[in-house]
């Protein structure tokens, strides 16, 4: 009985192994075909959408695209006026006797409409504004975008930083800040970030960052110019909203702005209220410094052996001079070497 019993489990056992090794898996044509089918009705339904748009619309569109703004775009006059002309385009350009109304700083605009005029020499572009007061009047393109800027906060802000004279300025500022806050520091001894450092790699990463950033920026907008002019017409801070440029940039802005956060949370934890303004001052100013270099040194390309040579330096400064290899056996504070602790007072062997 036992006997059966176990031949009965032993060719239950070889008939399930047979239709196992038996089993050839059905591949399912039918989803590739659907998948097919599905993409050519989506492309087919683009078509048709496509169709049934009139040419003007798609004139729009492709405006929209290239120059990234249309109509309903809202805009800020940065300039001290904007002369608008109260005629039609076509009048302007035949020379005929027109007028016009200024519009001042500050007043917001937004786009009525816009014409193209292909026998203009002097801009085929024709924009029509409508300001706050109900009036309204046209401007060529190449001169209304000299003095106007989009009524939005992140692009006043990127316009104001772009600007080479507001660069040039803050250069020469920063250079002289930076050159008196460091000739102040170093002559009381008080601590600096690179030379004179605290135990922490959050102000290194800081400097670092900054250092990227700015790369990064002068990258984008030499290489990648149409992407950079997208974001300044419509900006976000969201970098998954971005193009992949845009979208790293924007990473290393958040990446400052926390590092930065860490940064003044470890050195009023290192130093006293006295010494860690001081300090604190010394990093802004190295930061400023390395925003304004390598702004501009990457637009001569020599930024980016700059960055290299800079990255290293920073972390060999770290690494053998600043970093703290020992903990105080009395306070418990990091020290740099065996002996007696700065902090406390006690010998450390």
């Amino acid at each position: 009985m036992l006997r059966n019993k176990h031949l009965s489990c032993l060719l239950f056992f070889a008939l399930a192994m047979m239709l196992t090794g038996c089993f050839q898996k059905r591949v399912d044509v039918r989803q590739p075909m659907a998948d097919t089918l599905a993409k050519q009705q989506l492309d087919s339904l683009i078509k048709q959408q496509l169709d049934t748009l009139t040419k003007q619309q798609l004139d729009s569109i492709t405006f929209a695209r290239t120059h990234h703004y249309t109509k309903n775009y809202n805009f800020v006059v940065s300039a001290d006026s904007l002369v608008l002309t109260i005629q039609l385009p076509e009048e302007a350009v035949s020379e005929l006797p027109t007028d016009s109304i200024a519009v001042m700083k500050d007043e917001r605009l937004v786009v009525a409409d816009i014409l193209i005029l292909p026998n203009d020499t002097v801009d085929s572009v024709w924009v029509q504004l409508a300001g706050e007061l109900g009036l309204f009047g046209w401007v060529h393109e190449s001169e209304m975008l000299k003095r106007v800027e989009p009524d939005d906060p992140i692009s006043q802000f990127i316009s104001f930083f772009s600007d080479e004279h507001i660069l040039i300025l803050f250069a020469i500022f920063v250079i002289v800040f930076f050159s008196y806050a460091m000739f102040k520091l170093n002559r009381r001894q008080a601590y600096i970030v690179h030379l004179n450092d605290i135990a922490t790699f959050y102000p290194t990463l800081l400097t670092i960052v900054v250092a990227v950033a700015a790369t990064l920026y002068s990258s984008i907008q030499m290489f990648a110019p149409d992407s950079w002019r997208e974001f300044y017409f419509h900006p976000s801070l969201n970098p998954f909203s971005q193009s992949p440029l845009i979208a790293v940039f924007l990473m290393s802005v958040w990446a400052m702005l926390i590092v930065a956060i860490a940064a003044v949370d470890e050195t009023l934890r290192h130093l006293a209220v006295g010494d860690a303004f001081l300090y604190l001052v010394g990093l802004v100013g190295v930061c400023a410094f390395n925003y304004v270099v390598f702004t501009i040194s990457t637009m001569y390309y020599i930024g980016y052996l700059l960055l290299i040579a800079y990255v290293l330096f920073a972390l060999w400064r770290y690494l053998y001079h600043t970093r703290s290899n020992y903990v105080c056996g009395n306070c418990g504070k990091q020290i740099k070497a065996k002996g007696r602790c700065p902090h406390c007072g006690a010998m450390n062997e």
